[in-house]
């Protein structure tokens, strides 16, 4: 699984859909997997719910959103197909080389999904590379305002510079390009772009490809920044001060939702460079972070645990300096400038006023990926709130100022340092 798709509050539940490819722990033509919940925290997973029948989505339902319309649930998607399919292997193209329309598929009531009837192309291949690439043009993002419906999709300008593009319609149906917007900030290609509004402030998350170093283990990364935008032209622009999404880099694709308390939470996808291999289970590859809420303050983005996860990871609370490596669990530590704490092998300390991680120990040896992550600032206080599960450590410094996620493969189960308290669910 990948991209995290379609995330929704609707009658009731929580939906997320996501990336899947059914077959294998690899990439392959996408479905999108479908789970629900009713706290954000237990999830319960459901059938396949798009799959590829059209002529344009025959090689695969790529990335995108999901509103309720007239009770009904939209389901707005990239939907591509290969200009040639390789003969050996035909969930792959020859060359990387497919285009990319958008389409939409309506479900009466969130839980069946008509495949073959239900599905509507709505913005053909764009063949005007002034408006939108052929190819790298996804992953809409649609909302409603004042009775007006937008959609705002990742693309790239001659593969150089990524853009924004926005289309905006009456119906939901049919749209008319509205906008562009470009920005070196975005790498050559922008995908899974989000923009959404927090009180007085909008807040643009996307995910900007070849920004990162590629001795790194990845070159596309989720950043966030405070925006301006104008509804009335579609008119974007987004604050110099760039952030990450997240700092212990493996969180890709992030998508924000409104929850059933108006707030905006997000959840994102957990990059894995190898899956796991569990004995008597099938193996799997890639999961999602933890709920989080987007809040603006002070010119800067937080990233806060969501109150679900808060409640969830607040019962039972023991005293002993051990986890169980099979249960996720949450410690709260407050830590001092040289002072550090070992979580199962992976290591957080205080450096110079920089909060730093190090997995190396619980990382199977795996090449070519960081394995030390920092925050980018110098900070004052260094209280940490850290959820972890078998393979995904979560840190949230500062009441999510900064946040460190990092992928981890054969976590033990002993705890060194000082620590405030250690929760474990009920």
């Amino acid at each position: 699984m990948n991209d995290p798709n379609g995330f929704i509050y609707y009658q009731g539940n929580y939906h997320l859909f996501y990336q899947y490819f059914p077959y294998a722990p690899v990439w392959g033509t996408m479905h999108w997997g479908h789970a629900v919940s009713n706290d954000l925290i237990h999830w319960r997973h459901l059938d396949i719910a798009v799959f590829p029948t059209k002529q344009y989505d025959r090689n695969g339902a790529f990335s995108g959103s999901a509103i309720e319309k007239d009770g009904r649930m939209c389901l707005y998607y990239s939907a591509v197909r290969y200009l040639e399919t390789d003969a050996e292997n035909i969930h792959q193209a020859v060359d990387g080389n497919y285009e990319t329309s958008q389409a939409m598929l309506v479900s009466e009531d969130g839980f069946h999904f008509d495949n073959w009837n239900g599905k509507k192309q709505v913005i053909p291949v764009s063949r005007d590379e002034r408006i939108a690439d052929a190819m790298h043009t996804r992953d809409p993002k649609v909302w409603t305002d004042n009775g007006t419906y937008y959609m705002l999709l990742g693309s790239t300008c001659r593969g150089e510079t990524g853009r924004a593009v926005f289309y905006k319609s009456q119906d939901g149906e049919n749209w008319q390009y509205a906008a562009q917007y470009r920005n070196k900030k975005f790498g050559r290609i922008l995908e899974c772009p989000d923009l959404f509004r927090l009180e007085d402030a909008y807040v643009f998350i996307g995910s900007a490809m070849y920004v990162g170093e590629p001795e790194h283990g990845y070159e596309h990364h989720a950043i966030a920044a405070l925006a301006e935008f104008d509804s009335r032209t579609c008119g974007l622009e987004v604050s110099s001060e760039i952030q990450y999404v997240d700092y212990g880099m493996d969180l890709y694709a992030p998508q924000s939702n409104v929850d059933r308390d108006g707030r905006r939470v997000m959840i994102g996808w957990m990059r894995m460079p190898e899956a796991v291999e569990e004995e008597g289970k099938r193996p799997w590859n890639g999961m999602m972070c933890l709920p989080r809420v987007v809040e603006a303050a002070h010119g800067h983005i937080y990233f806060r645990v969501h109150p679900e996860a808060d409640r969830f990871f607040s019962g039972k609370r023991q005293d002993t300096g051990c986890i169980d490596a099979g249960v996720p669990c949450r410690i709260r530590a407050v830590l001092s400038e040289g002072r550090s704490l070992d979580v199962g092998g992976y290591r957080i300390q205080v450096e110079d006023g920089y909060v730093k991680t190090d997995r190396s120990r619980v990382f199977h040896g795996i090449k070519g990926y960081t394995t030390k992550c920092s925050t980018p600032k110098r900070l004052e206080d260094f209280r940490l709130d850290i959820f972890v599960e078998p393979n995904l450590v979560e840190v949230f410094i500062n009441d999510g100022e900064y946040v460190i996620s990092n992928v981890v493969y054969g976590l033990g189960n002993r705890i060194d340092g000082e620590v405030e308290c250690i929760w474990m669910p009920e």
